[in-house]
């Protein structure tokens, strides 16, 4: 078969098997390929084999059972480590030859056992219990090292027999199973039962007598194993796997537990014994290799050798603050410092002047508290729970000093420690301590807590009794700063840097100015203003005054003199103003058809739009008067820090207004969301330059603002008509054609038209719409350069089937008291 589709099959089998005897469960996510022996293992892979399944059938079967891709590639690992090591026929052999005697032995199969001792190892771990069913660790011997000096021939054993020197020989001769071998020109040779050293000496002996030259020397023997044999080893009592077992001959007594799996539930881990010829050769106690590595009496086993796991006679729990807590085997001698021993020691956190003892009485359960004394002399008895509970989560000796002290935090509560004493242990108090009161928060008996006030300076002159600390204890002392709000002085107005400052104590006016960068050049020093608060103001009074004015006059040099050395208090508001009279230029621009475009600096207050045409030179020959146009984004726009910009914001706001009351009206933008953004954001004002140039300093000749942009077109020949029309274009002007005939030139009005909200835009940036009499659409005057806008009919929602049934409701209603009325 194919090996990957052993694996595959393997992988179900496994699953299954997981389920039906360590979990009882169909999730296989918390499945440990590690828990399963070599000798399960082999089971699976027979039983898979048999069976036959596919690869990709198995494989999806296993994912959809929620097995973690880890542990199946650790059992891939698994299975090709020992499809490896059976490569060998006579190992393939002796592990079927285990696996029939086993199960001839047991009555029932490893499989279920192993489901018994692990479903009984549901409560406290059992110290040593998976040292022998973990596959990292497999005690398998070395078959490849030197011949042991002490090995004993038995039969199937094969000799490698060389002779070197003046004789040249080689002999590999298979020991018979009456012991003896039979080598050529030498005879047969019984060494069954010896040992290689005994067997050396034998043969050499023997040999001699054909080769001289092994009595002188100049001949040398070497005897070395070949192949070892097979034994057979029985193993009884409390393993987890019972019966014979076959196993090289060079194993040791944890070759033999491990294919066991070791001791089962009530299996002990101290006495194993080995018995040979009805004698107990060794005792293996595990306890010593798991504390300490050491193998100690791990002999090497001999055919028919028996090993026999007995009960255990006393076993202990140990739980809590131990650093491995587990069910200990303990025998006679042993004390409960021993069993700590075995758990590791206490951990950072154990309460070690006591443990709890809980034993079983021939009636009921007692409790016992032993003494850390004790530990060496207490004998446990058999069923014992001892319990390591953590230290208290508290201190026996803190006290703790926090504030305005130069080291707070916790400290040794030492024998008669003051009060006066902790505060000079925080090398003292700091220069901003609160003198007048501290006080202590100290724990009542019953754990409540008790403030216990104390005057800090009569603490600290000796005026005051000091006070003795007691544990726990918790000392503030404040500081000025907190026990008040955080004084600042802000400063606004004409300066290069205003802001918010730090308070401190006879703080000059000057002094906030140079921190406020100094003035403006626009910033008058003549007139101060400074508002203080009022702290006692007369709440019953209507004309109370809310805050306390000052006019300062300072020298613009901030010399150290006169008013500017007026003194601040904390939350003083410091405004400088600006001086009169004082202008920055303001610049307007002129495009177009005029003489000098360009930009121009306001001169005057009063400079008006024909005053500015007169100084680019008037309008150029193909100017366009009537289409001339204004816009105007405002100071705030082009100059954001000038103080005199008055912010538009309000007027956007009402274009928005207009626009949505508009669109309720009954029309809806045409061009979109880039329209109504233009439309939001348009600075035109519709001037008239004709009227302008006709009455110079008239109603229509207004003045300029910064920022103003006067824009005089070349004679315009066309007029643009979009919006609801079969054909949005520009038309050619021709002069008494009517609104109503641009429409027509662009195709007239599609079906869904607002024709009550057509409207058009002038060159100059005025609007005119259609207004309506009788019957009858009056439309505006079309001149050059316009632009027709017709907008959209608004959407109208359907009736939608509740509204329908509400309309008819109403016409039953309005049925039935019509012919009431007339009955």
């Amino acid at each position: 078969m194919n090996f990957k589709n052993t694996i595959t099959a393997v992988l179900f089998f496994f699953t299954v098997l997981a389920a039906q005897s360590v979990y009882s469960q169909t999730n296989y996510a918390d499945v440990k390929v590690d828990e399963l022996s070599d000798a399960q293992i082999l089971q699976i892979i027979k039983k898979a084999e048999s069976i036959g399944y596919g690869e990709a059938q198995l494989a999806q079967m296993a994912a959809a059972r929620g097995m973690k891709p880890d542990e199946i590639q650790k059992l891939k690992l698994r299975v090709e480590k020992i499809k490896s090591q059976g490569s060998d026929t006579q190992t393939e052999n002796k592990t079927a030859a285990t696996g029939r005697e086993y199960s001839e032995t047991t009555d029932g199969g490893a499989i279920d056992n192993e489901k018994k001792v692990k479903d009984e190892e549901v409560g406290p771990k059992i110290f040593g219990s998976e040292l022998f069913r973990n596959g990292n660790l497999t005690f398998e011997p070395n078959l490849r090292m030197a011949t042991p000096k002490g090995y004993v021939i038995g039969p199937d054993d094969k000799l490698l027999i060389d002779l070197t020197g003046d004789n040249e020989a080689s002999y590999n001769q298979e020991v018979s199973p009456d012991g003896v071998i039979n080598l050529q020109y030498v005879g047969r040779i019984s060494v069954g039962g010896l040992t290689i050293d005994q067997a050396t000496s034998k043969i050499k002996a023997v040999m001699a007598k054909t080769y001289p030259g092994l009595r002188s020397g100049r001949t040398n023997l070497a005897i070395n194993l070949g192949n070892i044999r097979s034994i057979k080893i029985t193993i009884t009592g409390q393993a987890v796997k019972t019966g014979t077992f076959t196993l090289p001959s060079l194993a040791t007594v944890y070759n033999a537990l491990y294919a066991a799996g070791g001791p089962s539930l009530n299996g002990s881990f101290r006495k194993i014994e080995v018995i040979r010829n009805n004698k107990v050769i060794s005792t293996i106690d595990v306890y010593n290799f798991l504390l300490k590595g050491i193998q100690q009496s791990n002999i090497r086993l001999q055919d028919q050798d028996v090993i026999n796991i007995p009960v255990f006679e006393k076993r202990v729990e140990i739980q809590g603050e131990v650093k491995q807590a587990a069910l200990f085997e303990v025998v006679r001698g042993e004390t409960l410092q021993d069993i700590i021993n075995f758990s590791g020691g206490f951990t950072t956190q154990a309460y070690t002047a006591k443990i709890k003892s809980f034993q079983n009485t021939d009636k009921e359960r007692r409790i016992m508290d032993i003494a850390a004394a004790d530990y060496g002399s207490y004998n446990p008895r058999n069923g014992d729970k001892f319990v390591v509970e953590a230290i208290l989560d508290r201190f026996e000796n803190r006290v703790e000093i926090i504030g305005a002290v130069f080291r707070p935090g916790v400290y040794q509560l030492e024998k008669g420690l003051t009060l006066k004493a902790l505060i000079t242990k925080a090398d003292g108090l700091t220069e901003d301590a609160f003198l007048n009161r501290g006080y202590i928060n100290r724990l009542n008996p019953d754990n409540t807590q008790n403030l216990i006030s104390f005057d800090v300076a009569k603490i600290m002159s000796g005026e005051q009794a000091d006070i003795s600390l007691l544990r726990e204890d918790k000392i503030t002392i404040s500081s000025l700063f907190s026990l008040r709000d955080e004084y600042k002085i802000s400063i606004s107005g004409e300066v290069r840097a205003p802001g918010t400052f730090d308070y401190a104590d006879n703080m000059k006016l000057g002094d906030v100015i140079q921190m406020a960068g100094g003035f403006k050049e626009g910033a008058t020093p003549n007139r101060i203003e400074i508002s203080r608060r009022i702290k006692n103001s007369d709440a019953t009074s209507k004309s109370a005054a809310t805050a306390e004015l000052f006019i300062v006059k300072v020298d613009s040099s901030l010399r150290l003199q006169g008013d500017s050395a007026f003194v601040l208090k904390p939350f003083d508001i410091i405004l400088v103003r600006n001086s009169t009279g004082y202008e920055i230029q303001k610049q307007v621009k002129l495009e177009g058809e005029v003489l000098y475009p360009g930009l121009y600096t306001i001169t005057r207050k009063d400079e008006r739009i024909s005053d500015l045409i007169k100084r680019a030179g008037g309008l150029t020959p193909m100017a366009y008067a009537e289409g001339a146009s204004l816009k105007r984004p405002g100071a705030e726009a082009v100059n954001p820090s000038d103080k005199n910009a008055i912010n538009n914001k309000e007027e956007e706001n009402l274009k928005m207004l207009n626009l949505k009351r508009f669109e309720e009206y009954g029309a809806k933008d045409t061009l979109g969301a880039a329209l109504t953004e233009k439309i939001i954001s348009s600075d035109l004002v519709g001037i008239s330059l004709d009227r302008i140039m006709a009455h110079p300093g008239g109603r229509y000749d207004l003045f300029l603002e910064e920022g103003d942009v006067v824009r005089v077109p070349k004679q315009l020949q066309t007029v643009k008509v979009t919006g609801e029309v079969l054909s949005p274009n520009s038309i050619v002007y021709s002069p008494g054609k009517s609104f109503k005939q641009y429409i027509n030139g662009a195709g007239g009005f599609t079906y869904n038209a607002f024709k009550k909200g057509a409207h058009i835009k002038y060159a100059n940036g005025s609007v005119e719409s259609a207004t309506k009499f009788l019957f009858f659409n009056n439309y505006p005057k079309v001149k050059p350069g316009s632009e027709i806008l017709v907008p959209k009919k608004a959407e109208k929602a359907g009736m939608s089937a509740q509204s329908w049934v509400g309309i008819g409701t109403a016409l039953a209603s309005l049925t039935a008291i019509i012919v009431s009325l007339f009955r």
